[in-house]
């Protein structure tokens, strides 16, 4: 099946439960902008919840599409429920009260069937976002520590440990690249090309990669921290947040001391 029968066979399989009042396509199909490899993100409100019958309904309507190869009920967040069929779609569903429809909006949700005329009481777009200061905080730290670190994995020779590093070094900065952005939409994790800019892709690309070999991981963790450090530093100070100087300044001179590096960057300009 292609998608679109996927999502008539869903629908035509729960339609006429009377406990399930409306069922809606969410993520990149709400939207509109799923591409042939999205997922297919679907609501289904109900005055139940997400209780076992309502579970056992989705499960018998996502079999009708293909045999079930991965099914997570209801796991890590109690109202969602993943599937993979053996054609590898995938399918989450997202099962709400009535109540519970507050967060979303019309502009994320198209519907399928809406027998109470829910969608037509949604605000028409989600409010704007506004930075998490606090988390934004606690990444600029985190970065400097796991820079840190570095003296640590060398002083030991845990090289295999000092890569895990650089992936989280790489983590926090496409983080910070995408919050610059500020794109709308941002989907899942595999839609990065669509959030960031051709200047930061360029970026991402020459920086070296990770290997278990002590003078080449030194050489990331600096090539990560000349990328990350300056443009956080200038995000902090947008969002008016102190930057951490002591904290950053003790990092390199314990690096300094121990590896003889010295900060790659101007932290003045």
């Amino acid at each position: 099946m292609d998608h679109p029968e996927i999502i008539q066979t869903i629908t035509d399989a729960i339609i006429t439960k009377p406990q399930i009042r409306a069922l809606f396509l969410g993520g990149s199909y709400g939207t509109g902008m799923a591409d042939a490899y999205s997922d297919i993100d679907f609501v289904i409100v109900t005055p139940e919840g997400a209780t076992d019958d309502i579970a056992a309904i989705w499960q018998d309507a996502i079999a009708q599409t293909g045999e079930i190869v991965l099914w997570w009920d209801r796991k890590p967040v109690p109202v969602l429920i993943n599937a993979i069929t053996d054609d590898w779609t995938r399918t989450d569903v997202m099962i709400l009260k009535p109540d519970q429809m507050g967060a979303q909006s019309q502009a994320n949700l198209r519907p399928l069937f809406d027998h109470d005329g829910i969608h037509d009481r949604l605000k028409e777009r989600p409010a704007p976002t506004k930075p998490d200061l606090k988390k934004a905080k606690y990444q600029f730290e985190e970065f400097i520590r796991i820079l840190g670190l570095l003296h640590l994995v060398v002083g030991r020779k845990e090289y295999i440990n000092g890569v895990l590093g650089v992936f989280h070094l790489r983590n926090l900065l496409v983080d910070l690249l995408i919050q610059e952005t500020d794109a709308p939409h941002r989907g899942g994790q595999l839609h990065l090309n669509r959030l960031i800019t051709d200047e930061q892709k360029a970026l991402l690309v020459a920086l070296p990669p990770p290997v278990a070999d002590r003078d080449q991981l030194i050489a990331a963790h600096l090539a990560y921290a000349k990328a990350y450090l300056p443009r956080a530093r200038k995000r902090a100070a947008k969002l008016g947040i102190a930057w951490p100087d002591r904290f950053e300044t003790a990092t390199w001179a314990k690096l300094h001391a121990d590896l003889g590096t010295t900060r790659p960057y101007d932290p003045v300009q």
